[in-house]
């Protein structure tokens, strides 16, 4: 079995396409890490085929125009590679946007905060400009609900962009905890109905401190507790949860992982901004294949830092490398090397799916539990 074989065989498991379709994937998600550029152009290139470059280059464009995406299937895909079902997890929302030519570009992405990256799970491309509305996220929150439940959801987490009433009590109502910045200049009411910016409550902190308030004021007619912190350049980081946690300002700061997820997606890693894409299904399409290469990268990167070499910590205190760019750096090398060995391949493969429950450790290294190599077994 090679490569191709293997990863359209743990894909078919979920995805349900027929064998060309589950190959013309395939072969994409292999030309993306070799390109590290999603533009189909370079992709036709890197796709290994005895067709000519312009068959590739049709057969991709047929690919994203005709084939039907189930969004729930990859959802699930996603989740499960990383074996959340059964977790508790923070959720974090944000929008990655740019233009090409005249179109504006503009994609909403739910994801799961984890090791320094969040997992994009759902996503919706916004087939407008600006900021996201509270009926938009709801629909994106309540599909992940509809497949995974809330009980899980240890949280919301979400930048100055995500705030209004309609949206807050929505959350509650479904008992979703939330930490959300708000404005400096945001008008709260306190227990005596006194209006003021909340910026007042923290105009005394100096840099790097943050203070909690113990009472809860009404913001966008909700009541809410306020934290805040002041950063080292002076602007006040100011947090509303529906609920007391007695570290918001901590927790929600692991809401940057999406943007650290945007970057992999963009510069730091598959460039999808180079993409010649404008219609908004076939962005979303062109997102399922970036999300599960991403995925791939980042479960590679993981087995790679536990079994063959870790990852070096700088006197920032942060590591070398991204654990994503770590996998991806490995995956193209193993695919453009000339000496690629089928364990090496298959192994990847079965990593690709693999949840920890399918790992043991022996002699301090991280192995693979013995189990037949097909779809049930990793299902």
């Amino acid at each position: 079995m090679d490569l191709s074989d293997g990863l359209r065989d743990s894909l078919k498991a979920y995805l349900g396409w027929g064998k060309p379709r589950l190959d013309c994937f395939v072969s994409m998600l292999l030309a993306l890490l070799n390109a590290r550029q999603m533009n189909l152009s370079l992709l036709a290139v890197h796709i290994d085929s005895d067709t000519e470059i312009a068959s590739r280059y049709r057969r991709m464009q047929r690919f994203f125009s005709q084939v039907f995406f189930d969004y729930n299937d990859i959802a699930h895909l996603i989740m499960n590679m990383f074996a959340f079902s059964g977790q508790h997890y923070y959720l974090t929302l944000d929008r990655t946007n740019w233009k090409w030519g005249k179109s504006n570009l503009n994609i909403l992405t739910l994801a799961v905060v984890y090791q320094g990256a969040a997992i994009p799970v759902y996503w919706m491309v916004l087939n407008k400009r600006g900021n996201s509305n509270h009926r938009e996220r709801m629909a994106l929150l309540q599909r992940f609900i509809s497949q995974f439940g809330r009980n899980h959801i240890l949280g919301v987490l979400a930048d100055r962009e995500f705030i209004g009433g309609e949206w807050w009590k929505w959350l509650s109502s479904k008992e979703i905890p939330y930490l959300i910045r708000i404005k400096e200049n945001q008008v709260m009411t306190d227990k005596h109905g006194k209006a003021m910016h909340v910026r007042s409550l923290f105009a005394n902190l100096t840099p790097g401190k943050q203070r909690i308030l113990r009472h809860r004021r009404e913001v966008s007619g909700e009541w809410v507790w306020l934290s805040g912190s002041k950063l080292p350049s002076g602007e006040l980081l100011i947090v509303a949860s529906n609920h007391y946690t007695p570290d918001p300002i901590d927790t929600y700061r692991l809401r940057w992982e999406i943007e650290n997820l945007f970057q992999c997606l963009k510069g730091r890693g598959f460039h999808m901004e180079a993409t010649h894409f404008t219609k908004p299904p076939r962005i979303k399409k062109m997102m399922a294949l970036l999300a599960i290469g991403f995925c791939w990268a980042h479960k590679v990167g993981e087995w790679k830092e536990k079994t063959v070499k870790p990852l070096k910590v700088k006197k920032h205190g942060r590591k070398e490398q991204s654990i994503f760019r770590y996998g991806l750096d490995y995956l193209t090398d193993l695919l453009t090397g000339s000496g690629r060995e089928a364990l090496d391949n298959l192994r990847l493969v079965i990593l690709f799916l693999c949840p920890p429950q399918f790992m043991v450790v022996e002699d301090g290294r991280m192995r693979l539990k013995p189990f037949s190599f097909n779809t049930n077994s990793m299902g």
